[in-house]
């Protein structure tokens, strides 16, 4: 026993002592890296009028409103994990979308109690009440140096004067034309009913307005009055189930950051509503068992795909919002629950998914958008924001230039129903009134002695697997560049297999993998798009670096 307590009382002074450190650590310049160039721009933009990376987080998030749609906008929500470098200061800002207040547990499932195809996804029923207006308000007052209507002018001026067409929009405008095409938004991404050519200009008059309207009125403009009235009539006339009570009543909240350490490093992550934070220091807990250097590639990666068996199984059995259901996060967490999930990973054999406890029951997608920015005080950002699939349900309300989310298929629609990501739930995250979806949203500061680094990156039910093997490559020595461009494998517990990009896995790694029992499928097309930055302590530097997989920027300020 007193060994144990000695032990903790270590830990804890080593991640006392990291923490310590970051208050010395003074950057000398400051860096973004976000999705598109252009939203990188909004940010610095707002950092040269004198605003700190909250006031700068609030630019590049509204400026990927309109740059990205496909990925998040007004109607979404997301993730801002903080760091106040005046007082060391952290915090999470939760601005999820909650589920209406008619919402029922079945509400996708037909008379049989089977899912409906499409519903959760593709309809105005799957969109949840939005948080990003109240988030950019909330910052702007609690966090920032600027006016809210100053940090939102990028985007104001992005959206009345257009930007090019890129690759990686017009792909998802292709993918989602039929549905555009039954709503207005075929007027701002269609050209006679077809997806435009590359370097078209997207102009989107009614979000604009939207925009000027949320800066000159600010965020009681849009939860309450005509304009909420106005979406309310727009939803319901598609089928949705929004009332002018949902709006009035969203409320953004702040949640504590969770806490790791792994090997020296200072983990700070997304607590619930997002299963982010809790899987990747869960999943570090597990690998803190194993020298992961001293072992061969085949056995490196074995271990890492059965510490994110596990973790993801966790996620389908416990996690929630946690103001509706009791979540055993404390156990989760610890390092003893660690050592037990170990007691069942073999080194040369696959642990069968279908092996581990049952989960009680009572399309890799390019969307959701992530940005990092560090100023030169110090101040962090790691913030991840969404509308769930390419352009959410892709269906529009009317004259306001905003996407329907499609986020209420995040819930478990049915316990051991898949999601569109193929994520399985129980009944923490089923649905109800009021309550905030499950996210896996992972938002995350990473610090040593050596230096700290922002990272975060979109992929549904990929991003937790992503998290994990950025921040093992960047404690392995690596740049920010490495880290994003890094190929990628992936194991979500079901379906049982190791998903994989083209060059993540050598031949002898895919056959030492087969030969232990694991299922491989090597994927058609590279996923996920990474934003992260990093600061060196000794020398002050700055890295930004954006996934060389997607059209965004990294830019030191």
């Amino acid at each position: 026993m007193r060994r144990t307590r000695l032990l903790l009382f270590v830990r804890l002074c080593v991640i006392a002592f990291v923490a310590c450190g970051s208050a010395h650590a003074s950057p000398s310049k400051a860096g973004i890296a976000s999705a598109h160039p252009l939203a990188t721009e909004a940010g610095l933009e707002i950092l040269r009028e004198g605003g700190n990376a909250f006031d700068a987080s609030i630019a590049v998030a509204a400026a990927l409103g309109v740059v990205e749609p496909n990925s998040s906008g007004l109607s979404g929500g997301g993730f801002w994990l903080l760091h106040r470098a005046s007082d060391n200061f952290e915090t999470m800002v939760d601005a999820r979308e909650v589920a209406p207040g008619a919402a029922t547990r079945d509400m996708f499932l037909d008379k049989n109690g089977d899912p409906v195809a499409g519903l959760s996804t593709n309809s105005a029923l799957a969109a949840g009440i939005p948080g990003e207006p109240a988030a950019f308000a909330y910052l702007a007052q609690r966090y920032g140096r600027l006016p809210l209507a100053q940090s939102l002018q990028p985007a104001i001026r992005l959206a009345e004067q257009g930007f090019p067409l890129y690759p990686r929009l017009r792909a998802v405008i292709q993918y989602r034309r039929e549905i555009l095409l039954e709503s207005e938004a075929a007027r701002n991404f269609l050209v006679k009913g077809a997806v435009p050519e590359l370097g078209a200009i997207i102009k989107q008059p009614e979000l604009a307005k939207t925009l000027r309207m949320l800066a000159k009125d600010g965020v009681d403009a849009f939860y309450h009055g005509s304009f909420a009235a106005r979406m309310v009539k727009g939803v319901r006339s598609q089928g949705g189930i929004w009332s002018s009570e949902d709006l009035a009543n969203y409320k953004v909240l702040e949640r504590k950051p969770l806490y790791g350490e792994y090997r020296g490093a200072r983990i700070v992550s997304a607590p619930p509503p997002s299963s982010g934070g809790i899987a990747l220091i869960n999943a570090l807990n597990i690998l803190s068992g194993y020298d992961l250097n001293a072992v061969d590639g085949v056995t490196r990666k074995h271990l890492i795909v059965e510490a994110m068996r596990r973790v993801h199984r966790d996620r389908a059995q416990y996690l929630g919002d946690p103001d509706f259901v009791t979540i055993p996060i404390e156990q989760l967490l610890h390092p003893y629950y660690a050592a037990g999930e170990r007691t069942s990973i073999r080194l040369d054999k696959a642990t069968p998914s279908s092996a581990l406890p049952g989960i009680v029951t009572g399309p890799v997608g390019p969307q959701t958008t992530h940005f990092s920015i560090l100023d030169a005080e110090g101040n962090r950002v790691a913030a991840t924001a969404t509308v769930n699939f390419g352009f959410g349900s892709a269906r529009m309300i009317p004259h306001t230039g905003m996407f329907l989310n499609n986020e209420m298929d995040d819930f478990s629609i049915k316990p051991g129903v898949p999601n569109g990501f193929h994520l399985v739930g129980a009944d923490a995250n089923a649905i109800a009134p009021g309550k905030r979806m499950l996210s896996s949203m992972t938002p995350t500061f990473v610090e040593t002695d050596r230096g700290l680094m922002l990272i975060g990156s979109p992929g549904g039910s990929y991003i937790i697997g992503m998290v994990l093997l950025g921040t093992l490559d960047w404690l392995d020595g690596h740049d920010a560049a490495h880290v994003v461009a890094l190929p990628r494998y992936h194991h979500q517990y079901l379906p049982d297999q190791i998903s994989y990009e083209k060059g993540a896995l050598t031949d002898e790694e895919k056959t030492g993998l087969e030969s232990r029992g694991h299922k491989l499928v090597e994927l058609r097309s590279t996923y996920g798009n990474m934003q992260v930055v990093t600061l060196d302590k000794t020398t002050g530097e700055v890295q930004a670096a954006s996934d060389p997989r997607g059209a965004g920027a990294g830019m030191v300020y």
